[in-house]
């Protein structure tokens, strides 16, 4: 059975993250996107923590959980991120860390092992500890053997075990003799597989995206879509260890270039640009003469090891870049994402009759032209499979802001604008 899975979210504990963010809100719009399993989030917080032992159930012994009192087929991973700063070869390190748990009473054991080690976890969601990578690694395993670390968003500037701020070479300079049990690494926004693909150390590592979700609507823009027989904590895991192809289906993926630090640049000057142009720079801001945010582009052109030309895309896992719905209608009208006309139109797409199951993701994924073009204006319906085709423009994202899509023409988008055909859907 085809599941779509978002193992990395956060809650209404966690910094920067939307106040409403709670169990049911997790739910809701888990249900709206067409995720089926989703990260309960922040498990280390002793608030959401509580939250989580007295509002979600096992399904049977399966490690996965459901909200009390519900009727939804929406499932809860135990899994949570860390952040982690510490000195380890004369320089400071900063990476976020996914842990994921078998179940809540081993996530309990976690959380006393951190608190009897100093740990202030009620200050965030996504708690600040003093302590390495790999010491949190072994206090995982002592707890159980089936939990798993994956590093998160692996690759961006300030908090990644790749990133060019405060991150590592390699895998093996940061966990040491631990390394054989990361299976597995978070691509994040700003990197895609195959920029992954061409670091050779990572040959034998799974590649996860999530969608480290702040609010509902973020959640799934990027997800794992596995064929579970059993519907398991420890299938989802196996699978993820053993790199399995043939339950692994795809990565649903971030076009990078969205992502908030894929190519390098200085956001308050308003300046990007490409590797070879910062070489010529020596990774100076020509405005302000202050360093560059060096992106993730750089830093795999640094660290890979093979030629994007000379990648096997047979042995790895494949992938599906897209588009949320509610961006390419923004592109479409020409409008914000969060305005009353996308939203409207949205929600009327996802809900029409004639798309089974009723979600984003059908409609991104599944739907023909003709079943598009039932549903939505013909114009907004080809923009989707330009997406599809990878027939799109973006301005890439720099220094912390996203990249900027644009799908639809200026006649197009002028035409939307007086047009309110969009509004009989």
């Amino acid at each position: 059975m085809r599941q779509i899975i978002d193992l990395h979210i956060h809650s209404k504990y966690a910094r920067a993250t939307s106040k409403f963010f709670d169990l049911a809100e997790m739910v809701k719009w888990s249900e709206i996107k067409g995720v089926d399993i989703i990260s309960c989030a922040d498990f280390t917080h002793p608030a959401w923590y509580k939250n989580l032992n007295t509002n979600l159930e096992q399904v049977g012994q399966s490690g996965l959980y459901k909200l009390k009192n519900s009727d939804s087929k929406v499932r809860f991973i135990i899994s949570t991120e860390i952040s982690c700063i510490y000195r380890q070869a004369d320089k400071t390190r900063r990476l976020h860390l996914c842990i994921l748990m078998p179940d809540l009473e081993a996530a309990g054991k976690f959380n006393q092992a951190l608190e009897d080690r100093g740990a202030k976890l009620a200050s965030d969601g996504r708690p600040i500890l003093g302590m390495s990578a790999k010491e949190v690694l072994q206090i995982m395993l002592d707890i159980d053997e089936r939990t798993m670390m994956i590093p998160a968003h692996a690759w961006t500037p300030w908090f990644a075990v790749f990133g060019s701020k405060s991150g590592f070479a390699s895998l093996t300079e940061c966990f040491e003799e631990l390394t054989p049990h990361i299976k597995a690494i978070e691509t994040g926004l700003s990197s895609d597989p195959i920029m992954n693909w061409r670091l050779k150390e990572l040959d034998n590592i799974t590649l996860v995206s999530n969608s480290d979700a702040h609010s509902g609507p973020q959640i799934g823009r990027e997800a794992n879509v596995m064929d579970l027989k059993n519907k398991t904590y420890d299938e989802i895991v196996d699978i993820i260890a053993k790199k399995d192809k043939q339950r692994f289906l795809y990565t649903i993926e971030f076009y990078p270039a969205e992502g908030m630090y894929h190519v390098d640049g200085h956001r308050d000057c308003e300046f990007f640009c490409l590797p070879k142009e910062t070489e010529k720079l020596k990774g100076v801001c020509p405005k302000c003469k202050k360093p560059l945010t060096i992106g993730v582009l750089s830093q795999v052109n640094k660290l890979s090891n093979i030629s994007e030309s000379k990648v096997d895309k047979t042995k790895h896992i494949p992938y599906k870049s897209i588009i949320p719905l509610p961006n390419i209608i923004a592109d479409y009208y020409g409008m914000g994402r969060g305005s009353q006309r996308v939203q409207k139109l949205f929600l009327d797409i996802i809900s029409n009759p004639s798309v089974d199951g009723g979600n984003e993701f059908k409609v991104l994924l599944d739907l023909s032209e003709t079943e598009l073009k039932k549903i939505m204006p013909d114009v907004l319906a080809e923009g989707i499979l330009k997406m599809r085709q990878n027939k799109i423009k973006i301005i890439p994202g720099f220094d912390g802001q996203y990249g900027k899509v644009e799908i639809f023409s200026k006649a197009e988008k002028e035409e939307a604008k007086n047009n309110k055909q969009g509004e009989l859907f």
